[in-house]
């Protein structure tokens, strides 16, 4: 009898360590795996600027919930580059980890020019690793899908180039991250941005990308979009016509402190 007990609670802690990790789950307001899709298919249309090397782009999409748990992945076009899924889940969970509640949102490609050698933030690039096993499991046929084994499970990982930004709600609190790739990095930065917009989550409290902080081109908005030139959040060129891309909404209002509360 004590055998069987015993084996019995073998398998249930085997059962429980394999399954998806649900806690913080219930948290509202991130967007569908319908939803992403839909936004990815706009900003990704033929003849919209991205600065990208393909046109239409295709892409993978990654968006996680706060306590680190990806909550949609998804895809785009024939053949995105298969490299790309994990680090859009990367770059999704730096957008979170970085990104401060009502509080100063760090993209990605703002963590670009601090992680170089001699960089205030040089190393950060290697901390939080990705969970390999979690993210690489189950069926390739399912990446990218409803069902893609990476939901509900921490991937983690840590990404230093343009492309990850955080989720904010209508009352500028951080609900999630958002992270694309599948182009050169300020395209996915451009892509993403674009997604967020359409997604309603770009209630931006505060960013570096403001005079304060120097390195800022116009227009200075205060806010986490990329910065090409000299400074400590700025991001290397891509060579792809990103700096001819003049069409990236502004960010969402934010209401004040108070109305936040």
């Amino acid at each position: 009898m004590k055998w069987i007990v015993s084996v019995s609670m073998v398998l249930f802690l085997a059962l429980w360590i394999a399954s998806p990790v649900t806690a913080g789950s219930a948290v509202t307001g991130l967007p569908s795996h319908a939803q992403i899709t839909a936004a990815l298919e706009k900003a990704c249309a033929k003849g919209v600027n991205n600065g990208s090397i393909f046109s239409p782009c295709e892409m993978w999409v990654g968006v996680v919930r706060l306590d680190g748990t990806v909550a949609v992945v998804a895809k785009n076009g024939h053949d995105p580059w298969k490299g790309s899924r994990v680090i859009a889940m990367q770059k999704a969970n730096t957008g979170r980890l970085f990104s401060k509640d009502r509080g100063l949102a760090l993209s990605t490609a703002n963590l670009f020019s601090a992680v170089q050698p001699g960089g205030s933030l040089f190393g950060l690039q290697f901390s939080n690793p990705i969970d390999t096993h979690t993210a690489y499991r189950g069926p390739a046929t399912q990446y990218g899908t409803l069902t893609d084994p990476a939901v509900g499970r921490r991937v983690g990982g840590v990404n230093v180039f343009g492309g990850g930004l955080a989720l904010y709600d209508a009352k500028g609190r951080i609900i999630g991250g958002l992270g694309v790739s599948g182009d050169s990095p300020c395209a996915d930065h451009n892509i993403a941005w674009r997604i967020r917009h359409a997604l309603g989550l770009d209630h931006v409290p505060a960013g570096v990308n403001k005079a304060g902080y120097g390195g800022a081109v116009a227009p200075v908005t205060g806010d986490d979009n990329i910065i090409y030139g000299p400074g400590g959040f700025s991001h290397a060129e891509c060579g792809f016509g990103e700096k001819t891309v003049t069409d990236l909404p502004a960010v969402s209002p934010v209401p004040t402190a108070t109305a936040m509360k």
